[in-house]
């Protein structure tokens, strides 16, 4: 899949990795910095990247904008005079918020020039990797600089928990890269129209299946590319993998049955389903009687979302949102 900065543009798509490899190869220079560790309350979680060109302009973030200036200085520095840089950032909290680390943590980050430092062809591999939606690591060797391509093999607490870390022998850094996570929506319901935003906001790639014309229109989500495949169908054709949420909110066992039927079939992370506890027991039934055993069934998050006793469509979007959070970080 080709890299398009119109999409990357989008907030909610974490395209580090593609901006980098897209101003390398364009001459404009690109210095990747990753946080490496952190102490105390940090503001962005080990792995977290940015990506600085040359011209000073930046992709992501290593602090959630507290020392993104000083780190943008030291990148564009080091375009001039390429080298392996490791910096560390922290203050007391009586004095954080004046020195600029408001949280009052301590982060460590690594600075690495694309192509001089960093290899080209590792980043382009974890590019593919992603566009794959294929797990990938890399292994810094802290001391040497060195870099190496890893498989979730290598690693399997960290790719199962999509946590990157300094080994216990403090001088590799596993750098995890998961594919994007997805959430498919089935239903142009009220709901919808408040989660989806809700959602990308929160970094999720969202599809949007209904093939209802009168509820999938242009004037209820405007731009909205929505699916008007049968559900099932859509889900197959879209891919389901452990990186993939399902969402049905159609409220319609016709729509929303053979969608769950199919998802509770494949290695989707989260599958919810609206309705209340005595729709979902007519549901369990039906689902049943698909030859759905009790353990697909028990994966079924119904009535969806947490209770926090939401009444609006917005509310319930929030709800739902928040729970498949917990689900995809539950260790």
């Amino acid at each position: 899949m080709p890299f398009d900065p119109a999409v990357a543009a989008d907030p909610a798509f974490d395209a580090v990795g593609e901006w980098a490899l897209s101003w390398h190869r364009g001459g404009v220079g690109a210095v990747l910095v990753t946080v490496i560790d952190t102490w105390g309350s940090a503001p962005r979680p080990v792995g977290s990247q940015l990506v600085v060109s040359g011209k000073g302009e930046i992709i992501g973030s290593v602090s959630g904008g507290c020392v993104e200036g000083a780190v943008v200085t030291e990148a564009l520095e080091l375009l001039e005079a390429p080298a392996f840089k490791i910096l560390e950032f922290g203050v007391s909290d009586d004095t954080a918020f004046a020195v600029g680390l408001a949280c009052g943590g301590t982060i460590r980050v690594l600075l690495e020039p694309v192509g001089a430092v960093f290899p080209v062809e590792i980043l382009a591999e974890v590019v593919t990797a992603r566009a794959a939606r294929r797990p990938i690591g890399i292994v810094t060797d802290l001391v040497h600089g060195t870099h190496d391509l890893v498989g979730p093999s290598a690693f399997p607490d960290r790719f199962a928990a999509d946590r990157s870390g300094i080994e216990a022998d403090g001088q590799r850094f596993v750098s995890v890269h998961m594919p994007p996570a997805r959430l498919v929506v089935i239903g142009a319901v009220h709901i919808a129209q408040a989660f989806l935003p809700m959602a990308r906001l929160a970094g999720f790639n969202v599809t949007l299946i209904d093939p209802r014309g009168a509820f999938a229109s242009d004037t209820r989500f405007p731009g909205e590319i929505i699916g008007d495949d049968w559900p099932d169908a859509a889900l197959l054709a879209h891919g389901l993998d452990g990186r993939t949420g399902v969402i049905t909110l159609t409220h319609d066992a016709k729509l929303d049955d053979p969608a769950l039927i199919t998802a509770l079939r494949s290695d989707a992370f989260y599958i919810g389903a609206l309705g209340s506890t005595r729709t979902h027991a007519k549901r369990v039934v039906r689902l049943q009687e698909a030859g759905l055993s009790s353990d697909q069934i028990a994966r079924l998050h119904a009535p969806v979302g947490l209770d926090i006793r939401a009444q609006s469509p917005a509310e319930i979007a929030v709800s739902i949102l928040a729970q498949v959070i917990q689900v995809m970080r539950r260790p």
